[in-house]
């Protein structure tokens, strides 16, 4: 890395920090309030994980903390990353710290990774990109990591396309490329989306056994509850760019305080449900263009009152950090 880029993590402190981070688009007459105020600190080897429906503004939150968004993209906020403040970096520094002190695993490997560059190639360039070290000792090391993501074959698969790969083996050297420069923080958005049960839950165990072997801070983002409770120390709960709810994995599991987690567990299948009928949450997300004043959720919500469509919605944080942003927190947070 050059002289004066700090990668390394600050002793005692947050490897990465948000604080009121907000994404807006805006394009012509179209000003969309995608990511509304989210703050939080990770510390090394912790996993949080943001878990919400489609389109509350996950998948943004993790490109904004990488620079990835488009020009039109308005940011607001502060992100630390290793105490240096990301937004407001040189784009030729962020370019030298993405892919090293911060990585990402994105949604669909066959869209990230090179279709013409074999697997071999694309790990070995991001080596030499941010290391200097020669072509072949990067392959190597390129090796090395499909062996440590568990790829059979490993130096077979460093000469194939991506195409030539399954989902879950394009999964997997998606996990290594991530990992080629040992990143202090790995943001991980919905990996285990496209495969099937069995290969997710092994994508979920090679995660966690790799954040114990290098000490990683993991983002981890998901719809799927079940993904969510295996791998998290931590869940915010994600509804329309906001945090409603955040705790450590039992708090949220155990005993979820806003209406929207209520309907997000009640909506998960598990073997408890055998012979009920599943609960669904009511209506659809709202335009993220067109917000409602108060509380976004209330459109859906059992147990909207008059407060809930207007005003500010009250943040309550109790006694172990656990945060939930509702009108009736005080009623149910203490419950």
């Amino acid at each position: 890395m050059p002289e004066g880029i700090n990668v390394k993590p600050i002793l005692g402190e947050p490897v990465l920090k948000a604080e009121d981070l907000t994404v807006r688009f805006k394009r012509r007459n179209t000003d969309v309030a995608a990511v509304n105020g989210v703050s939080f600190a990770l510390r090394a080897g912790e996993t949080m994980t943001i878990l919400g429906e489609s389109g509350s503004g996950k998948s943004v939150s993790l490109k904004a903390l990488m620079g990835l968004l488009p020009p039109y993209a308005q940011i607001q906020g502060k992100v630390w990353l290793n105490g240096r403040d990301m937004l407001t970096m040189p784009k030729a520094e962020l370019g030298k710290l993405r892919g090293g002190a911060i990585s990402m695993i994105f949604q669909e490997p066959m869209a990230a990774l090179d279709p013409v560059y074999t697997i071999g190639e694309q790990i070995s360039e991001t080596i030499v990109q941010h290391e200097g070290i020669s072509y072949t000792d990067a392959m190597k090391r390129a090796l090395g990591l499909l062996e440590q993501v568990k790829i059979p074959s490993a130096e077979r698969r460093l000469k194939n396309f991506p195409h030539e790969m399954s989902g879950g083996m394009r999964q997997r050297a998606m996990i290594a490329l991530a990992l080629a420069c040992s990143p202090s923080v790995l943001l991980a958005d919905e990996p285990t989306t496209a495969l099937d049960v069995t290969v997710q839950i092994q994508i979920l165990l090679l995660l966690r056994q790799l954040q114990e072997e290098l000490g990683m801070a993991i983002v981890f983002v998901t719809h799927d509850v079940g993904a969510a409770a295996e791998i998290s120390d931590r869940i915010a709960v994600m509804y329309a760019g906001r945090f409603v709810e955040s705790g450590t994995v039992r708090e949220i599991m155990k005993s979820p305080k806003h209406p929207y987690t209520q309907g997000l567990l009640s909506s998960t299948v598990h073997g408890g449900l055998r012979g009920r009928v599943l609960e669904t949450i009511p209506g659809s997300p709202p335009n993220l263009a067109e917000l409602p004043p108060g509380c976004a959720f209330a459109p859906r919500c059992r147990h909207v009152t008059d407060g809930c469509r207007s005003g500010i919605i009250p943040v309550i944080t109790s006694d172990s950090g656990a945060m939930v942003r509702c009108v009736r927190a005080t009623e149910t947070v203490t419950a």
